[in-house]
């Protein structure tokens, strides 16, 4: 049986506490739960094989916290697998290496890696509701680290070509684009099946870690990756605004058979290595979403405008600084199929001087828990709450208004008329004899919550059963009642009773007696002995 500690016990209570947004008091959650959450970062080497993976003033220890704080649902990580780089080894994580050492990341156990010691800081540790399952390395290496994208929800095929990850793409060049790939080292690409219970469509997630450095070659090199990748999402994921993917024939993949749907937006980011604001030119982020013309129709949104990248902020600073003092790390997403919550950088260091009170996944942190982002990495992650189009479901339920169930002396040409049912685009409107409404007399089809039956579609005298059937992508909803009963006007029912007896007949003789145009039976415009006659013989009828 596992057992949990007394400050084990804590952080589970105050992780399902902090499920809102309240830096302030400590509260890091998202606003609504179904927003998905989406967090870059550059982790320094912290997460590899020979690294310590202890409670203690570490890295380790302050990443697994931070991401415990945060709970990404969909998290990029760049600079994995490098023991180099940690200084506690050599060389580079394998993909299935690496693999692993994630999973301890999240779940903690006994290190295999350092002679099976006990693990002793982990993700869920600091909140043990909360996980991600999904983990997918890249293969591509630059010899020293390896990007990573790990996910609450599985990996699967959205466009047909049989795969769900990759790791790095490769174009020909045309328009824009060089030709070449994502970068030194590679393009991450991960498609994520989402619940279709909660979303309309999916999602596609990439990660990028771009050449550092100043030199023109630097330069050259992330601008060329930045062209790559703007062409790959415009024509492989938009289909260059028609509906086949790589109409051009330019880019070398599995084979997509689709472009993505309406519904399902791409969102991607890394450490970009350069700074918008600052580098003097049109950079990597700017040509990743925005393509050759800025605000042009050749953008890598899904409707071909520009993509949006983030201008995330420190929430008690304001700071946008990611690196130092510059901003390197970036999220950018197709902002005409997502719509951005909020986006903001993490960095504990800060909170104490704003106000606010530390996220209790933080406390307890060797030393003080100012000291979590600090010792955890040199970059700060960059977040975003993204709404995504909800899921269609089947309409709401509603109501038949008029005629109610067992009116009299309704008139021949009705007014229908019901309560609106959330989410319908259309009601199926029947008249029959029979309550199921198995043979109706008339249908139609309508958007509006009324409707006038036309003439000569009912006749007088009559009984009818009537009901509507709510209607979307999603499926239909009948009426309450599923269809109610009513009784056309009788023309004998003179004093509108809804029934033909005597006293109709007693009405109706001193209407006629009057000569009052309520006597014109027959409607030809006179009073006389033919109103009488046709008086009697409906009267007779009972009609």
């Amino acid at each position: 049986m596992r057992q949990y500690s007394t400050a084990m016990i804590v952080a589970v209570c105050a992780g399902q506490a902090a499920a809102q947004w309240n830096p302030v008091a400590g509260q890091w959650g998202k606003t609504d739960p179904n927003d998905v959450r989406i967090m870059t970062w550059n982790i320094q080497d912290a997460i590899c094989r020979t690294n310590l993976k202890t409670e203690d003033l570490n890295d380790w220890a302050a990443i697994a916290r931070i991401i415990a704080t945060l709970k990404p649902d969909v998290l990029l990580l760049q600079e994995c697998g490098d023991n180099s780089g940690q200084g506690t080894g050599s060389g580079v994580d394998s993909t299935t290496q690496l693999t692993t050492v994630v999973n301890y990341l999240f779940d903690g156990g006994n290190d295999s890696f350092r002679s099976n010691a006990p693990i002793t800081a982990w993700v869920k540790k600091y909140d043990p509701n909360y996980d991600l399952n999904h983990v997918y390395v890249s293969t591509v290496t630059d010899n020293f680290n390896r990007n990573v994208v790990v996910s609450r929800w599985p990996f699967a095929d959205l466009n047909g070509d049989a795969v769900a990850t990759i790791s790095n793409f490769v174009i020909d060049p045309d328009l824009y684009a060089p030709g070449g790939s994502g970068g030194i080292r590679g393009m991450i690409w991960a498609e994520i099946d989402l619940p279709n219970a909660t979303y309309a469509g999916n999602l596609v997630a990439g990660t990028a870690h771009l050449k550092s450095g100043g030199a023109s070659g630097d330069l050259a090199e992330r601008l060329a990756a930045g062209k790559n990748i703007a062409y790959y999402i415009d024509y492989l994921f938009n289909g260059g605004g028609g509906s086949t993917p790589d109409p051009r024939n330019r880019i070398y993949d599995a084979g997509a058979t689709s472009i993505l749907s309406s519904t399902t937006p791409a969102v991607w980011g890394g450490d970009f290595n350069e700074d918008e604001n600052s580098n003097g030119r049109d950079g990597p982020a700017r040509w990743m979403t925005a393509a050759e013309f800025l605000a042009g129709s050749d953008g890598t949104d899904r409707d071909r405008s520009d993509s949006t990248y983030d201008d995330a902020r420190d929430p008690f600073t304001n700071n946008r600084s990611t690196q130092s003092s510059s901003k390197l790390d970036y999220l950018c997403w197709q902002d005409s199929v997502a719509t951005l919550r909020r986006a903001f950088i993490f960095n504990s260091g800060t909170i104490a001087g704003g106000g606010g009170t530390f996220p209790p996944e933080c406390i307890g942190f060797t030393g003080s828990p100012a000291l979590v982002s600090s010792s955890a990495s040199d970059h700060r992650p960059v977040i975003i709450d993204l709404i995504l189009p909800p899921a269609v479901t089947a309409p709401g339920p509603f109501t038949l208004v008029s005629p109610a169930d067992g009116s009299l002396g309704v008139a021949v040409e009705p007014a229908l008329s019901w309560s609106a049912s959330t989410g319908a685009t259309s009601y199926i409107v029947k008249i029959a004899t029979d309550s199921s409404l198995s043979s109706p007399v008339w249908t139609t089809v309508t958007s509006s919550t009324s409707v006038v039956v036309p003439a000569a579609t009912l006749s007088t005298c009559s009984e009818y059963y009537w009901g509507v059937t709510a209607t979307n992508s999603a499926g239909s909803t009948a009426s309450t009642p599923g269809s109610a009963w009513f009784e056309t006007y009788r023309p004998a029912d003179f004093d509108g009773s809804g029934f033909v007896d005597i006293e109709d007949y007693d009405a109706f003789v001193q209407a006629f007696e009057l000569g009052g145009d309520d006597a014109d039976f027959d409607g030809t415009g006179f009073v006389d002995i033919e109103d009488f006659n046709a008086f009697v013989v409906a009267f007779e009828a009972g009609c």
